[in-house]
């Protein structure tokens, strides 16, 4: 069986970012690239705290959230309008205080019309993960772009 390469890199991806979602791209930063599978950082600032000086469930929802959709747009191209359509999130441990996170994520299937992967967010400095997301996306129809 043949593996899928990206059709999209890290500079396109960072693009991509910038001209789609200019309100948060600055939040993110994609580091690598490859075959159904990105890593990318959340640059953590004050905002994504939560008391006691730790990274927030919700900046840690979107760090999985964005590195899933661009692990996907990075096989399939950029199509803006694919969407979350499922998520299950364990938060297992409390990430180190005021440190980025990053976002190993892989796809386990990509299909026509559906991307299932998985992230494990990991905090910088820490050897084990803090949370781990499965998610499935809803990919256009090419019509639609």
């Amino acid at each position: 069986m043949q593996t899928r390469q990206p059709v999209m890199t890290v500079e396109d991806l960072t693009a991509f970012m910038a001209r789609e979602f200019p309100q948060v791209h600055d939040d993110f930063r994609v580091e690598e690239v490859g075959a159904m599978r990105v890593r990318v950082r959340l640059k953590v600032a004050e905002r994504h705290l939560r008391p006691g000086g730790t990274v927030s469930g919700p900046s840690m929802f979107a760090l999985a959230d964005v590195a899933v959709y661009l692990a996907t747009l990075a096989m399939i191209g950029p199509k803006a309008l694919a969407v979350t359509t499922n998520i299950a999130m364990d938060f297992m441990r409390k990430p180190a205080a005021q440190t980025d996170l990053i976002a190993e994520t892989r796809l386990l299937k990509l299909g026509r019309t559906l991307s299932v992967g998985d992230a494990l967010l990991f905090s910088e400095g820490l050897a084990d993960p803090v949370a781990r997301a499965s998610m499935t996306y809803a990919i256009p129809p090419d019509r639609a772009e």
